[in-house]
């Protein structure tokens, strides 16, 4: 029988691929500096509630709606727990983000 990952392990994982496959590295990050990051979350939260509450398909307008990039990037899944799991890795990401952004300039991360 396989173990079920708990929340922060899904995210953790989430992160770690979108870095290795996606390429979304600390320095591509730091240049959304404008709340992008926990925007695209915010899209993916409302992804799951129109999934669970309004019984919507996960390309509804109103997430889309608040996505900061090209339609392209945005890949929402019908599975709540996948919309879940992309949303804290983008809000992990932007918490990292912050963090580098308050450190003195040439402190090492």
């Amino acid at each position: 029988m396989s173990e079920t990952k708990s929340g922060v392990e899904l995210i953790a994982a989430e992160r770690v691929r979108q870095v290795k496959q996606e390429g979304w590295t600390a320095p591509h990050d730091d240049r959304h500096r404008g709340g992008e990051l926990a925007q695209a979350a915010q899209a993916y939260l409302f992804a799951v509630r129109w999934s669970l509450v309004e019984k919507g398909v996960g390309l509804s307008p109103i997430p889309f709606a608040l996505w900061p990039w090209e339609r392209k990037w945005w890949k929402p899944s019908e599975e709540p727990v996948r919309n879940l799991v992309k949303a804290g890795a983008l809000i992990a990401a932007e918490i990292d983000r912050l963090q580098r952004a308050a450190l003195p300039s040439g402190d090492p991360q």
